[in-house]
């Protein structure tokens, strides 16, 4: 796991990238910021009101040296902003009620990110999932070709690194939504330095059983190798003949995965959070993410029950995500 986040902070190191917390009061948020802006590891731009964070910086004894702090209520370019958000909604939203939707933190943030203030966000110590990706969808939404953001979990356990999708966000995703996470996740693999070798998992390898879920995913399969020919990638496959040579030997002998799959793309939300945690569980495997997915710039989710190792880590993560 050290090894994987050196990697990472030799990517990010002295770029200058603006990641956005809105969660300025947060302990855990102002803690990791601290530390990554003294690390020179990217420049934070943490959003409330100036005088409580600094307050709540100098008790927790964290130095905002080189940290960004917007106020919304008191933000130079917030008519600008205001216009730009309208703009974006298509006129689903008056200029009156852009003035008070952007005054919530997450809004704001998500903005800075849009009109390019910041290259990324982090998000989701205090508030919910939905309040987190709701103004990504809506502002930063999603890139060309892409329906939906997806979320992965890369799975360490000493030297060996794997991802898993979708774990977090899309419940019954169709053949089309499979083969775009497929190839989103294949990205997310490289970004690890992991070659992707990318299997999409069923209860049947190449045919042996026939309904309409494996057939979903034989479908994906093919729309995956249309989108992405030349993307290492297969299946239908067993989770054993995807990582087994033996097994991909006798049930998939014809395979450009032969049983040495590292990017494993599960049919259904039900599937992949099941499967991760048991890696999680039994296999002793560090789960690192949710990292989301497919959007045209990152914004990535901690759980509310995260630590500062956790907001530091997905900080870096995002950092990453954007060159």
């Amino acid at each position: 796991m050290s090894d994987l986040f050196a990697a990472l902070k030799n990517k990010v190191a002295g770029k200058d990238i603006k990641i956005v917390f809105p969660e300025g009061l947060d302990e855990r948020i102002l803690g990791a910021v601290g530390r990554l802006a003294k690390e020179n590891l990217l420049t934070p731009i943490v959003v409330g009101n100036k005088e409580a964070v600094a307050q709540k910086a100098e008790q927790l004894n964290v130095s905002l040296e080189n940290v960004i702090v917007h106020d919304p209520s008191q933000y130079e370019e917030f008519d600008a902003m205001v216009a730009s958000f309208v703009e974006r909604r298509k006129g689903k939203v008056s200029e009156e009620d852009a003035r008070k939707v952007l005054l919530d933190e997450n809004y704001f943030g998500t903005m800075l990110v849009h009109m390019g203030k910041a290259e990324g966000l982090v998000s989701g110590a205090a508030h919910s999932t939905a309040d987190t990706v709701r103004p990504a969808l809506q502002i930063i939404k999603t890139k060309e070709g892409v329906k939906k953001t997806s979320g992965v979990f890369i799975m360490v356990r000493g030297d060996e690194k794997y991802v898993f999708a979708d774990c977090a966000i899309n419940i019954a995703p169709d053949s089309q939504d499979l083969a775009e996470i497929a190839i989103e996740s294949a990205r997310t693999a490289d970004m690890f330095d992991i070659q992707p070798r990318v299997a999409m998992l069923s209860f049947s390898t190449k045919g042996s059983a026939k309904s309409p879920e494996t057939e979903k995913v034989s479908n994906a399969v093919a729309i995956a190798k249309e989108m992405a020919p030349n993307l290492t990638l297969d299946g239908e496959f067993q989770f054993d003949a995807a990582f087994v040579p033996s097994v991909a030997e006798k049930k998939a002998p014809g395979s450009v995965i032969k049983g040495d799959a590292n990017v494993f793309v599960f049919p259904s939300l039900e599937a992949g959070n099941i499967g991760y945690k048991i890696a999680q569980r039994l296999g002793n495997f560090e789960a690192v993410g949710p990292i989301l997915q497919g959007l045209n710039k990152p914004v990535n989710d901690l759980s509310r029950g995260c630590n500062e190792e956790d907001v530091y880590k997905l900080a870096l993560i995002t950092a990453a995500q954007t060159l």
